[in-house]
């Protein structure tokens, strides 16, 4: 990990006095048509360039106040352009790219995001998860024009870490370095408030979402979000991860320590007000208990839409074609 750290809250230690929420978040862009949301989707928060970000933060502050209809996701979790840009066209509000996990290098997680905000028009905005905290991954997904996704953050000082990363200028305490070659000027570099500046705008553009995945994590979120929630715009709590770290099986269960952890978890967002994000894949009734609560919603994804199709496809073709001689199938016809 490099960088810089932040200090957000009058902290720096990186320690947390209980009892203190997070600051409101406050942007100053021009406000937009909540109304327009159900027809026009993320286009109602496009920046004036395409290869900017979206008015992501905004987006998921409304989303989660209620002037707009939960966000919803497409999860690619496969590094494909290609497929990049069919999902681009489907009208998804936020298509994310998984860089964690994927095979993806620099060059192919920037072509997927520019597929994803070209190809929609600007109807959908690209999300990236990040692999890790590294400085520089922080600064080429934001380079690229998406929002970030930070996996494994368990403490108050990798919180200041990834927001210090993903912020221009030293009155925010930001390390994010300006990229000399990405928007060209006059074309490409229109700032979404001509009263700021380029970089001024961008900061309050590009979201971040941190993923809670221990319960390391889970019993710091207060802490975490006293001292950076102003800038963290929402939280996922990594079911899965999570429940490996406390040795439980499963991306969910009934046992009593993890049903306390979700209980702190719940607790500590709504202390802080704080936006809430995760899958919502599966039954209708899953759907319903793991969409509770949540503003920003992954409900398909790729891996899962390809192999629960292939299945059912390969499934209902077995029963559909039978062995048989297919001598004599069609008529022959002498000429």
């Amino acid at each position: 990990m490099t960088g810089t750290t932040i200090t957000t809250n009058g902290s720096a230690n990186g320690s947390a006095k209980k009892g203190r929420i997070a600051k409101a978040k406050k942007f100053g862009f021009k406000p937009v048509n909540h109304a327009e949301f159900a027809e026009k989707g993320m286009t109602i928060y496009r920046a004036p360039s395409l290869l900017q970000p979206h008015r992501a933060r905004e987006a998921l502050l409304d989303a989660h106040e209620g002037r707009i209809a939960p966000l919803l996701g497409y999860y690619l979790g496969l590094s494909s352009p290609p497929l990049a840009k069919v999902v681009a066209q489907l009208g998804y509000d936020i298509v994310w790219v998984d860089w964690e996990h994927a095979s993806t290098n620099v060059e192919t997680m920037t072509q997927m995001v520019h597929d994803i905000q070209f190809f929609s028009e600007g109807k959908s905005h690209a999300i990236v998860r990040v692999p890790g905290h590294d400085h520089a991954a922080i600064g080429f997904a934001l380079d690229a024009g998406a929002s970030i996704v930070c996996p494994q953050v368990d403490t108050v000082e990798q919180a200041q870490h990834i927001v210090s990363a993903a912020k221009y200028g030293a009155i925010r305490n930001g390390t994010r370095s300006a990229p000399p070659a990405r928007l060209i000027p006059g074309l490409s570099d229109t700032p979404l408030d001509p009263s700021k500046s380029l970089h001024e705008c961008v900061n309050d553009q590009a979201a971040i979402v941190i993923q809670i995945e221990t319960l390391e994590g889970i019993k710091n979120l207060d802490a975490i979000l006293t001292e950076c929630g102003e800038y963290i715009d929402s939280v996922w709590l990594g079911s899965l991860d999570a429940r490996i770290s406390m040795g439980f099986p499963g991306i969910g269960g009934m046992e009593p320590e993890w049903l306390e952890a979700v209980a702190l978890f719940e607790s500590t967002v709504t202390k802080h007000h704080q936006a809430v994000s995760g899958f919502a894949l599966g039954t209708p009734e899953a759907k319903a208990v793991l969409s509770r609560g949540k503003s920003f919603l992954m409900v398909a994804a790729d891996f899962f839409s390809i192999v629960g199709t292939g299945l059912a496809d390969l499934a209902s073709s077995r029963k559909d074609y039978k062995a048989q001689n297919f001598n004599g199938v069609y008529k022959r016809i002498d000429v």
